[in-house]
């Protein structure tokens, strides 16, 4: 029972935050959080750093998605130390590799691309776990079972990308085909759901010279889509199918990954079918080599109550603030807007 209200709270607040940022981030002044002055010009003005809600949003993903992780390792006993452990390796990877893959693909130097580090993640993922074992568990006497925690992360992720597509509202990335050059139902289904986004320095007015049209929300539906497979392999997860978890959050978020390039109006990398498709076509094929491959181990039954448990103490919420800060800065503080600033006295508050 504690597992279904998990899943019906969990459900409950995705829907709210997913409604709120459809509705109010495509607006002008959704993309811009803060400015900070670091340089003062001869004129009295200053230039300024901008601090997006791009970077908020996605240190938002990146947190509940750690969070989500170390409740269902929790549930099946994993020691938190070893949860803390496994999380901040994969995340050495792939955060460097968000960008990396980006500048291979794009041949772009200040943009990162979500598809490229979950592909490294994927690739990595069961060879990091076993790294981890081998090379800590005797240490710290631990013992993490692969397929378990693969299905774990998997999960993780598909929430984490999920609330990261609030991020590609914010700044117009990621951005959808015009809705009146795409077939026609595409246009009924999405005549009174489409985004309109406002303001010249986001992506898609810059990038795309799409400010103030109609363009389908590809970000909306992979949001959607995401979160709910998030939700129900995490109902699988915590009934013991791990193996299974593992497959629909894998297959689901790769295959539409697959689907939604079609549907895109951003570049995504020279050729008809892009990288980040093949990327994600292999992903799947991968996936189920390495259910095939690894062995699956003794699990206790999933506790949700434990997993919520570990989750709430001081060392878990202490390391998912400053992952918080740490995604913010690297993704928040923005290489392609700029700002002018000044400054004043209110005459009639003095």
């Amino acid at each position: 029972m504690t597992a279904n209200y998990f899943i019906l709270m969990l459900a409950l607040m995705s829907c709210l935050y997913l409604a709120w940022g459809f509705r109010v981030l495509p607006r002008e002044r959704w993309q811009i959080l803060a400015a900070m002055p670091v340089h003062k010009e001869e004129s009295g003005t200053w230039t300024g750093v901008n601090f997006t809600w791009y970077g908020l949003l996605t240190a938002n993903a990146y947190a509940v998605a750690v969070a989500v992780l170390i409740v269902l390792l929790g549930a099946v006993r994993v020691p938190l130390t070893a949860a803390a452990i496994s999380a901040a390796v994969m995340l050495l990877f792939c955060v460097p590799a968000s960008s990396l893959v980006a500048r291979i693909v794009e041949k772009k130097a200040h943009t990162f691309t979500v598809g490229g580090a979950v592909f490294v993640g994927v690739l990595l993922a069961p060879w990091l776990i076993e790294f981890v074992n081998l090379a800590l568990g005797p240490v710290l006497s631990f013992s993490i079972p692969s397929m378990t925690a693969l299905a774990a992360f998997s999960i993780a992720y598909a929430f984490g990308e999920g609330f990261g597509r609030l991020a590609c509202v914010s700044f117009g990335c990621c951005y959808g085909k015009p809705l009146n050059g795409s077939p026609a139902w595409t246009r009924r289904i999405f005549a009174d759901r489409c985004f309109v986004f406002f303001g010249k320095t986001r992506k898609i007015a810059y990038a795309g010279g799409l400010e103030g049209e109609k363009v389908v929300p590809i970000q909306a539906v992979t949001a959607v889509i995401y979160v709910g497979t998030g939700l129900c392999a995490t109902a699988l997860f915590l009934h013991s199918s791990f193996a299974a978890a593992y497959l629909l959050s894998l297959a689901v978020t790769q295959g539409w990954r697959v689907l939604s390039e079609t549907m895109r109006a951003d570049y995504r990398g020279t050729g008809t079918f892009s990288a980040y498709q093949v990327m994600g076509l292999i992903s799947i094929v991968y996936g189920i080599l390495v259910i095939l491959l690894v062995t699956s181990e003794a699990t206790p039954l999933p506790d949700t109550a434990g997993g919520i448990t570990a989750l709430w103490h001081p060392a878990p919420l202490l390391f998912l603030q400053i992952l918080w800060l740490a995604i913010f800065v690297h993704t928040g503080k923005s290489s392609v807007t700029g700002s002018t600033l000044s400054f004043h006295v209110h005459a009639d508050r003095i």
